[in-house]
């Protein structure tokens, strides 16, 4: 079992609170780097909440 499965497992039921965290751990990023790197932590904030709401089992 992956650490990613781990983490999907406990999250179970809250993604919504999850989801919140990561906009929130973005924009702490942003606001620390001053916005220099805004475009990447949007595009990881955006693939971390698809690998938080994929349930396919893993490959």
């Amino acid at each position: 079992m992956s650490m990613l499965d781990k983490l999907k497992g406990l999250l179970k039921g809250h993604e919504d609170q999850a989801e919140r965290g990561v906009d929130k751990a973005g924009d702490m990023a942003d606001e620390r780097t001053q916005g220099k790197y805004s475009g990447q932590v949007d595009m990881a904030q955006d693939k971390i909440k698809d690998q938080l709401r994929d349930d396919r089992p893993p490959q």
